[in-house]
């Protein structure tokens, strides 16, 4: 074989490969070796016509799919793995095939590649960071939360629904005297001011008397998920079966024990503000990166494969199909009670699946460009960190680590390191010195 590879248009590479007679021959008896048990030939088995035989009674060209597949299958590997410091495939190829006779084949792929992104700037800007802290009131929220959690449900019986009850109701919705899917329920408990329905529905249902019925008006959002409902104007016919309030428990120590198992409410705070403190901590640092980030990608042009970004778009919908999950729900099923399709639900994803791809090639330039590196002393201190956490010496906790943690461990460290050379290369400001 003989090839050539040529720069096209967004971000592909055109591959010419070029096969003599005698490889073309080759691989034609190998579609015959591969393909003859599907073939029936008078006075012959089933698998035991001859080559000859089979294409004059099906056709010269009956091997020809495959024996194309197989030059392809068995060659452009190779081309991929001796270009491999030039051309990074980043999908399936469009294959086609140029010249086909009996002396000579031409199969041309057209290969969708890693594109060269250009950085307008990484460094002297002047980028926002994110420092979060945590308040008394951050605890008081918690412990509020906690009180929420452990309230005892009490029947309501002298007084009209409010903020906080638990509605028992039935309703019917309808939009322009048309009943919907899912808008329909009888006996379905809300917990008013919850934001569980589409907003002014439960603000409506506020005041309502056990028994009493009523039409509660309101309209849908422009981006609600049903195609069908957005916007739309509709009217619920509401009433009111019965309602439970909540009884919220005194804080004290006895209640922090009972809820928490802590031993007094001032050591549950202080377990409380630990917590918070991380969570903030993790929060600033994950806000400032993207910060970074979004300044240096606003800057960054790239050309990239649609590829790519199906690939993002894959990883995105694999994500929430595994959030629908622990939810006990199947994405098909949600798409259907949605009443979209997966092509029009992927479409929802390719502006976000862009703006990763393009984070992602900023990050790698960056890195090249840079040179930041993990060293193994690097990594050993940190598989030193990872076995102390779990009583082990490092020699013990590297024997059950899998190549990929090592990998992980590798990636985590640079990531770092760029972060902190951005940092350091850029103007930070807050809000309060911006």
């Amino acid at each position: 074989m003989k090839y050539t590879t040529e720069a096209a248009e967004k971000s592909t590479v055109k591959i010419t490969m070029e096969f003599d007679g005698a490889e073309w021959k080759s691989a034609l008896e190998k579609a015959y070796q591969k393909t003859r048990g599907r073939f029936a030939v008078n006075g012959f088995r089933k698998g035991k016509a001859p080559k000859n035989v089979i294409e004059h009674a099906y056709g010269k060209g009956v091997f020809y799919e495959d024996g194309l597949n197989i030059l392809f299958s068995e060659n452009y590997p190779t081309v991929l793995e001796e270009k491999k410091e030039e051309i990074e495939a980043v999908g399936d190829p469009e294959l086609s095939v140029e010249e086909l006779t009996d002396d000579k084949v031409v199969l041309v792929a057209v290969t969708p590649v890693r594109p060269d992104v250009k950085i307008g700037s990484y460094k002297g800007m002047k980028i926002r960071e994110y420092a979060y802290t945590v308040k008394d009131t951050d605890i008081d929220a918690e412990i509020e939360r906690l009180r929420e959690r452990n309230a005892r449900k009490i029947e309501v019986t002298d007084r009209p629904a409010q903020s906080g009850d638990i509605a028992n109701i039935d309703f019917v919705g309808t939009v322009d005297g048309v009943k919907f899917d899912g808008g329909e329920a009888e006996k379905f408990d809300l917990t008013l001011g919850s934001g569980q329905f589409i907003p002014g529905f439960e603000e409506q249902v506020v005041g309502m008397k056990i028994g009493e019925k009523k039409d509660v008006n309101v309209r849908f959002p422009d981006n609600y998920q049903a195609e069908a409902l957005k916007g739309k104007d509709a009217v619920f016919a509401v009433t009111l079966n019965s309602l439970q309030g909540r009884e919220l428990p005194e804080v004290d120590d006895e209640f922090i024990k009972n809820a928490t198992g802590s031993e007094t409410l001032d050591a549950y705070k202080a377990k409380v503000r630990e917590r918070l403190e991380a969570q903030a901590k993790r929060r600033s640092t994950d806000d400032t990166e993207n910060s970074i980030l979004n300044a240096v990608a606003a800057t960054a042009e790239a050309e990239i494969p649609q590829a790519m970004i199906d690939r993002e778009i894959d990883g995105l919908i694999q994500k929430f199909e595994v959030q629908l999950m622990y939810q006990g729900l199947k994405l098909q099923d949600y798409l259907d009670f949605l009443k979209v399709t997966m092509a029009d639900f992927r479409k929802n994803y390719e502006d976000q699946a862009k703006k990763n791809v393009l984070n992602q090639l900023v990050i790698a330039k960056i890195i090249k460009d840079e040179k930041i590196e993990a060293t193994e002393e690097e990594v050993d201190e940190k598989v030193a960190e990872q076995a102390a956490s779990v009583d082990k010496t490092p020699e013990e906790y590297k024997k059950g680590m899998d190549p990929r943690q090592f990998d992980y461990i590798r990636s985590d460290i640079i990531i770092t390191k760029l972060f902190d050379f951005l940092k350091a290369n850029n103007e930070m400001y807050t809000e309060e010195n911006a």
